[in-house]
């Protein structure tokens, strides 16, 4: 245990051993171990884009235990995927590194922009038999069925908390009648970060948000406050004062994969910079070659960590 981790555990007041003890497991594994800092593989594309749009780029990457290699050879906090994912790697890596059973998944060949919704593909007994350590749900606020999703996650975390296991919330604003564009506006990321706090996530996931204000009483109210969005680290900032003041921790989505690595070290100097707890990073790992995809997520730890 380390001052860092113990200071974040002490902000989940109300949490048993079992959540507290899951928490500190991926605070304290890998390369980031002690320094309060996460970085997780997510290999849940399959399910959200197709095999061919996630894997085709790099062929290994249709093996499951690849990704379960990768995490552990980048020193990764956790892994999480999709129910399938997992079990076609449990026994070999049994015990070896943290896991994220993601419960709720969409996929590309049926997509109503206005009701965006998740169907639920896995369940927490599903997470204790694989040796879970936490689950995954993805929210979307913004939705026509967003009242729906809330239910079940609410049905789902409290089922999850009584057995130990850590929740952890992909908050991504959506449907309605919300623009690609205000998807990642600050105003809404920061509004999606909140609401996945108020629900009960232990940790948060958001994509990086832009200097867009999309919610006329929002600017309002950040006009009259003086508000500064014109930085990155500073839009991370606020995000993570959006997550009750820093008392819940989240952690930034890497996005679509990009050819220029410096513009990820940008990204991980920011959210560094702006208190933001690290990264998960999916298609910017596992579509490049797995030695590359090592040096890219060792380099993005030891910019959290202040290393780099």
């Amino acid at each position: 245990m380390t001052n860092p981790v113990r200071r974040i555990l002490d902000y989940y007041e109300a949490d048993n051993p079992g959540c507290k003890a899951n928490l500190a497991r991926m605070l304290l594994h890998g390369r980031l171990g002690g320094t309060g800092k996460l970085v997780i593989l997510p290999v849940d594309q399959g399910f959200e884009h197709g095999p061919a749009r996630s894997f085709a780029v790099n062929p290994p990457a249709y093996d499951p235990h690849y990704h379960f290699r990768l995490a552990l050879d980048a020193g990764c906090s956790a892994y999480a995927a999709p129910l399938g994912m997992i079990e076609a790697g449990a026994d070999s890596f049994a015990g070896q590194l943290p896991l994220i059973l993601k419960l709720n998944s969409a996929n590309s060949l049926m997509f109503d922009k206005e009701g965006a919704t998740q169907a639920v593909t896995a369940g927490i007994d599903d997470a204790l038999r694989l040796g879970c350590g936490a689950v995954g749900f993805t929210l979307y606020p913004g939705s026509d069925n967003a009242y729906s999703m809330m239910e079940e996650l609410r049905e789902l975390a409290a089922e999850a908390k009584a057995a130990g296991l850590a929740v952890v919330v992909w908050s991504y604003p959506r449907g309605g009648e919300l623009s690609s564009a205000a998807e990642t506006a600050l105003d809404v990321v920061a509004y999606g970060a909140h609401m996945a706090c108020l629900l009960g996530a232990h940790i948060v996931k958001v994509k990086l948000p832009t200097d867009r204000l999309d919610q006329p009483e929002a600017k309002k109210a950040y006009d009259k406050a003086g508000f500064d969005g014109s930085t990155l680290a500073k839009r991370v900032a606020h995000v993570v004062q959006s997550c009750f003041n820093g008392r819940r921790m989240v952690i930034f989505s890497g996005g679509a994969a990009k050819e220029d690595l410096n513009a990820v070290y940008d990204e991980a100097r920011s959210i560094r910079d702006g208190g933001g707890w690290g990264c998960i990073i999916g298609r910017n790992s596992f579509q490049r070659p797995h030695d590359e995809a090592v040096t890219m997520l060792t380099t993005i730890m030891d910019i959290l960590a202040g290393r780099a």
